[in-house]
């Protein structure tokens, strides 16, 4: 046996004696660890980085530390390469869903024109997904230098690792499922009815919690959010799971009922209470008797039908309009807004003391920008349902698309993925394609890279929260906790905050 051939036989036999003591591994962050320093020993790369993701989602910006693992990089260096698994290399293999291999990303005509290449200056890079339909995670090496460029015989073993890595890593998942350990929701899931909301993300988690808190109790629950982040379907939930489950659910968006008749739609009319009233009108507090009403949009109420709500919420009765004797409600009140309820009572547009009936347990929905891991699930669902509400052929996502609505603000949240996801699948079906495809969802140029341009005041919110956080990190010397101590904040605040807002770890 020549040396060259010696030289192979050797390190094919140290990759497969790695894999097998990768087999025992039953915890997440030995098994990452060990994976990237079996193949970047084995391939002899400078530097690696290797990430997982839950089977069946793509790529988000995750919160959990053990889902990746880097070698032999540096912070600065470590931010780029996460970089790079967003919009570079990392998420071209996804997309390709095979290796990757080049000399000099600077000067490969596929990679040069990407400024996460070129500010990092990079060359040599082998680049590999681990499985296939969707990808199970990725593989990232890095050579420095021009000249050292990885080989064929360094592809070949990276093809070996990834073809036995994957069904270890699909394995570890299935025993973290089997636990419930990847699910935070599930432990809820399993004990309230809460099909209307679609995720697994630990900020739904929390969600849930508060939900499972209101819902046997005869309260008022004020929901607030941003426009389109699902706080009918949280109304929904907490109805599905009350005492009134059986009873009636009446959803009334304020904003859409016209001024003149907004009395009359809550609480009704006697004949001839006005010029549409030729007979009695039963309102939407009626319609909900021994269930729940859902006021969405509140913010909108008129002064006057403020009123009527502040006493039904005293009194348990109400007046319909133009009736001299009062009803009788036993109908459970709940209400959200999209804006600063507090402000709007000291513009006086908004009654103090009907704010502080209905703030009796507020919840937060929290933005789909809290809860990234959710868009894979979200993003299938709203496909499945694009295909039945229009009758299509079934269709899936590419893992390259699932990639991109992981990366793009949702201004418009929940609501606004639907929507596009809805569209992509109809485009998709218009042209006989098996699964939606980035150019279905028709974003706009740089949506996916950044939204930090826009003049929404969510842009202008996360402008001033990383203005001031980078200030005082550069106040501080890059100290975390005196910073966190300067802005009152906790230490995990600022890595989450961080983490948000596209910042490097320090």
């Amino acid at each position: 046996m020549d040396e060259a051939a010696a030289r192979r036989t050797a390190r094919e036999r140290d990759l497969y004696r790695g894999l097998l003591n990768l087999n025992a591994r039953t915890e997440l962050e030995p098994f990452l660890s060990d994976a990237l320093k079996l193949v970047v020993d084995v391939v002899q790369a400078e530097q690696g980085y290797l990430e997982l993701f839950p089977t069946g989602e793509a790529w988000t910006e995750k919160t959990e530390k053990t889902l990746w693992t880097a070698a032999g990089c540096s912070d600065e260096e470590l931010g780029e390469i996460r970089t790079l698994v967003s919009r570079g290399i990392i998420a071209e293999t996804l997309g390709a869903g095979e290796v990757i291999i080049t000399p000099s990303a600077m000067l490969d005509p596929r990679f040069r024109d990407r400024s996460s290449v070129r500010s990092a200056n990079i060359h040599a890079v082998l680049s590999a997904p681990i499985g296939r339909n969707p990808p199970l995670g990725v593989f990232y090496l890095q050579r420095r230098e021009l000249r050292d460029m990885f080989t064929a015989e360094d592809r070949a073993c990276a093809e070996i690792f990834v073809e036995h890595l994957a069904p270890l890593v699909q394995s570890l998942f299935e025993r973290q499922r089997h636990s419930g350990g990847d699910d935070p929701t599930r432990p809820f899931r399993r004990r309230l009815k809460l099909d209307a909301v679609v995720g697994v993300s630990k900020a739904l988690a929390a969600l849930f919690r508060e939900v499972e808190l209101v819902a046997p109790l005869d309260v008022c629950v004020l929901l607030s959010g941003e426009t389109g982040v699902g706080k009918s379907q949280v109304a929904r939930s907490i109805h599905d799971n009350s005492p009134a489950r059986s009873q009636p659910f009446v959803e009334i968006n304020c904003a859409a009922l016209p001024e003149a008749l907004i009395e009359s739609e809550l609480f009704g009319a006697a004949p001839g209470a006005h010029s549409t009233a030729t007979r009695r009108i039963e309102g939407k507090i009626a319609a909900a008797r021994g269930g729940t009403v859902f006021l969405d949009e509140i913010g909108e109420l008129t002064l006057a039908a403020q009123a009527k709500l502040l006493q039904l919420l005293q009194t348990k009765e109400y007046y319909p309009l133009g009736a001299s004797q009062p009803v009788q409600s036993d109908a459970r009140l709940i209400a959200a807004t999209n804006v600063d309820l507090k402000k709007a009572v000291a513009d006086r547009r908004f009654r103090e003391d009907l704010y502080y009936r209905l703030n009796v347990l507020p919840i937060r929905v929290p933005a789909l920008a809290e809860r990234r891991e959710d868009i894979p699930h979200l993003a299938r669902h709203f496909a499945k349902t694009a295909q039945e509400r229009h009758r299509l052929a079934e269709i899936g996502l590419s893992p390259g698309t699932l990639n991109v609505l992981a990366t793009v603000h949702w201004s418009g949240n929940v609501r606004e993925l639907s929507h596009r996801v809805e569209a992509g699948a109809i485009r998709a079906a218009g042209e006989n394609a098996p699964q939606i495809e980035v150019s279905h969802l028709a974003l706009d140029p740089g949506s996916a890279a950044s939204s930090e341009e826009d003049g929404t005041f969510h842009a202008a919110t996360r402008r001033f929260q990383r203005q001031l956080l980078e200030s005082t990190l550069q106040a501080t010397g890059g100290n975390v906790s005196e910073a966190a101590r300067r802005l009152d904040l906790t230490r995990g605040h600022i890595y989450t905050l961080m983490k948000a807002l596209g910042m490097e770890k320090r």
